[in-house]
């Protein structure tokens, strides 16, 4: 026997169907945004610093001005790009620092740079929901990787040297001298290559599951000329248990591992008795109530869970799935005390998306 029909409010149904294609509006201006970065076309208008037509647009990238100009008024619609009349557009200046400076810290176009791939996996992801589980970040091939590391590159090449690591009791002398670091979950390897370019006598050892992460890694590790700097698949080599490494850190992975219990165990076990591990991780609360009230992108944050941060999580059979803001310092504390570490500090750097915690033996 069917139940019946619910009562509709038409200024209610005028609002949630706005919302739901504002959502699907959202995703045409982030098609814009990755075709913009792929053709390069922001980084001409920034070197233009002036309003540009579509005319002389497509000039200068040697691209057709049909599509040109329909996707500067697309761009334009949006508001990504000003439009200033006449048929021209400019790209401000803090919309070039996000789109088209990759020096900058805010720099984030590097993040739809994978948008193609990320998506690709909707049509692998109903079998996960039937199974439970997930992909890992393999899944999204070699540009997935690329795209992960522009994301987090600019934050790391401008601030992570001359800004994070001097906040860290006693770090950068022990670094000046030279000790052994652990980058754990190293990705392409930005990280571990700044600190290895300012810290020469220092040795650096990156580890990922990632294959894909990994040839990154090596190849700008070759570029950057640095000599310091070694990278490892932790299933083939591991972190070594005796002790030796001074300086552990993991950096926006914890949360996507399918086991972190075990490699805090193993992150315990390579770490000198006076060493520092630096953690890095998404800016999250505990429970869905209080993400929602306090992190206004949280809508974004755990769509991208499903996609490839909770997916990962849970591409073992047993994975503990703990996604994009599953990993809150409440937890840290617990865990990395479980671990067998025994000194926990929150540190403040001003982030707008990630915490980061001290933690010691």
């Amino acid at each position: 026997m069917s139940s019946a029909p619910r009562s509709v409010d038409p200024d209610r149904l005028k609002a949630f169907s706005k919302q739901v294609f504002g959502a699907l509006e959202g995703a045409m201006t982030s098609a814009m945004i990755h075709l913009g970065d792929r053709l390069g076309l922001y980084r001409v208008m920034a070197d233009a610093a002036e309003p540009m037509s579509s005319a002389e647009l497509a000039e200068r990238s040697e691209l057709h001005e049909r599509w040109v100009r329909e996707w500067l008024h697309a761009q334009g619609a949006a508001g990504v790009l000003d439009y200033v009349g006449d048929g021209r557009f400019v790209l401000t200046p803090e919309a070039e620092v996000v789109l088209a400076n990759e020096q900058h810290p805010a720099f984030g176009c590097g993040l739809f740079s994978s948008l193609p791939n990320t998506l690709s996996v909707l049509d692998q992801l109903p079998e996960a929901f039937r199974s439970g589980v997930g992909l890992d970040y393999d899944a999204f091939g070699s540009e997935g990787a690329r795209g992960v590391e522009r994301g987090f590159a600019p934050w790391y090449r401008a601030l992570l040297v001359p800004m994070a690591l001097p906040r860290i009791e006693g770090l950068v002398p022990a670094l000046e001298t030279g000790i052994r670091v652990a980058d754990v979950g190293c990705g392409g390897g930005i990280a571990l290559i700044e600190m290895a370019k300012a810290f020469p006598r220092s040795e650096f050892h990156g580890y990922d599951v990632s294959k894909f992460a990994l040839e990154r890694a090596e190849g700008n590790r070759k570029e950057a000329g640095v000599e310091n700097v070694v990278f490892h698949d932790p299933r083939e080599e591991p972190l070594p248990d005796d002790g030796s490494v001074a300086f552990v850190t993991t950096f926006d992975c914890l949360h996507d591992m399918t086991d972190p219990a075990s490699v805090m165990r193993q992150i315990r076990g390579a770490i000198a008795p006076d060493g520092i591990w630096l953690i890095a991780d998404i800016k999250a609360k505990d429970g869905y109530e209080a993400n929602v009230e306090q992190n206004p992108m949280a809508a974004l944050m755990l769509g991208t869970s499903v996609l490839t941060c909770m997916s990962s999580a849970l591409s073992e059979p047993g994975g503990l799935g703990l996604g994009t803001l599953g990993f809150h310092e409440d937890l840290a504390r617990h865990m990395t005390e479980e671990a067998g570490f025994r000194r926990f500090e929150n540190l403040d750097l001003g982030h707008p998306v990630n915490a980061f915690y001290v933690v010691r033996p």
